[in-house]
């Protein structure tokens, strides 16, 4: 058993982690970091980046269908080889880390390949090796693919996202369970790629963590596609004969693919981790930071494992916050009301803070909403062909200011970033009312979403 003392040891590379180990590293401070995985985590190699690249080409496809009746004839023909050597491209050779650890070591940080475990407060054990931390523990161990206990599930050949990204050929049939974000984007690339898909969400609705709109508009595109979405029913079982899935709901109908992709969340695992060791709840879905993203004396933690929303933005944001303090620099604290995020779907769904029923349910009666269709706007109707969407504004009416916001559209996530600022501000309504907004633009359906207010 060797035994090393450290300033500071991180436990878990992602982008956040990576970000925080990377600047206590060039400043000077003693640090080690330890990853069992890739250094960068899942953002660069299986989720953010190359999923958007999927979703890039994907689109230039639907494009591409689009020119008849608005600008000439076209023929497409898809190919996936492009796109499978450029995700492989960036992922630095087929998924190595080579040049990101050395990155950081060249920095001067040392880098413990393994899982880490905290034995005891300011000690984290990998393998045989003791790293003990002077002055503390950050965590950001990050997630990974929630598999559902379904029936005959285990031990098939079944797809999470790291097998649909590092796919070399379109399955020419694919079921989806689950239609959040991850099983929304990926289940239109494939079908726009020629496959024949088939999602089920077991809740009401597509995107059921967003706002009931959102799910519609989602549903009636991808059925305009050729998607079939199959909501409000589970999966009871699962069979692989060896050459096809055939998923079996729990109305007693079915769906086959030749492919089954598992898209149904993300979890932390808390008890490997050795939280318990620092008076921390091993069973807990999520760990419990301060505004200064501070778990116990000592630990601070970032990212998926604390639950504030799994994207690589979140846990940038945080690891500002941690390296602030222990480099005693200026930083701000936790502010979690205007949490933005984007559905990369066609239409992107981008949506900031609370949902009318979040705010209904905290707000009662209090609550105002307003909305417009991007159809019906001069933007819109220029667009023309994929110009489905809309805004939907959340108001809290006695404080006079938005507390959540929708934007779909074909720019829906760029749109967002004003109402991000709107509800971060926060900024008053009848302030929202005096801006001018550019014509014609995708983001002045805003001003009539707000004449809705009322």
């Amino acid at each position: 058993m060797s035994e090393r003392e450290f300033d500071v040891v991180v436990i878990g590379m992602g982008p956040g982690a990576e970000y925080v180990a990377s600047e206590l590293a060039r400043a000077g401070v003693s640090v080690a970091a330890v990853e069992d995985r890739l250094v960068g985590g899942e953002c660069p190699y299986w989720g953010c980046v190359p999923s958007k690249m999927m979703i890039r080409a994907a689109d230039l496809l639907a494009e591409g269908r689009r020119i008849p009746g608005m600008a000439g004839s076209s023929v497409i023909s898809p190919d996936w080889a492009p796109v499978a050597r450029r995700i492989r491209d960036e992922a630095t050779d087929n998924w190595n880390d080579t040049v990101a650890a050395d990155r950081f070591t060249s920095l001067g940080g040392t880098l413990q390949r393994g899982r880490g475990v905290i034995t005891a407060p300011g000690e984290v054990r990998v393998g045989e090796h003791v790293l003990r931390a002077g002055r503390g523990i950050v965590i950001g161990t990050g997630s990974a693919p929630a598999i559902p206990p379904i029936d005959g599930l285990a031990g098939t050949p079944y797809w999470t996202n790291h097998e649909a990204v590092e796919a070399d050929q379109v399955p020419r049939s694919l079921v989806v369970l689950g239609g959040g974000a991850v099983g929304a984007e990926l289940a239109q690339v494939f079908a726009r790629f020629g496959s024949s898909v088939t999602v089920i969400e077991a809740r009401r609705q597509l995107l059921p963590a967003e706002e009931p709109e959102s799910g519609q508009v989602l549903a009636e595109v991808f059925r305009a596609e050729g998607i079939v979405v199959l909501t409000g029913v589970s999966a009871a079982s699962v069979r692989h004969d060896g050459q096809e899935f055939t998923v079996t709901l729990a109305d007693g109908t079915s769906a086959r693919g030749a492919r089954l992709l598992v898209a149904t969340g993300r979890r932390s695992d808390l008890a490997a981790l050795g939280v318990g060791a620092i008076g921390l709840d091993e069973g807990a879905h999520f760990l419990e930071t301060d505004a200064d993203m501070v778990v116990a004396p000592g630990v601070w933690a970032l990212g998926d494992v604390v639950g504030h929303g799994a994207f690589t933005h979140m846990s940038m944001y945080e690891a500002g916050i941690i390296v602030g303090q222990l480099l005693n620099r200026p930083h701000h604290r936790a502010e979690y009301h205007a949490v933005p995020r984007v559905t990369f779907t066609d239409p992107e769904i981008g949506a900031v803070g609370l949902t009318e029923a979040q705010a209904r349910d905290r707000l009662g009666v209090a609550v105002r909403t307003g909305n417009a269709q991007l159809a019906d706007s001069a933007r819109g109707w220029i667009h023309k062909a994929g110009n489905r969407g809309f805004i939907k504004l959340v108001a809290d009416a006695e404080r006079g200011v938005l507390v959540g916001a929708t934007s779909a559209g074909p720019a829906g996530g760029e749109v967002l970033s004003m109402l991000t600022l709107a509800v971060h501000a926060p900024v008053p309504v009848p302030r929202l009312r005096e801006m001018i907004y550019a014509y014609p633009t995708f983001h002045r359906a805003v001003e009539d979403a707000l004449r809705q207010l009322g």
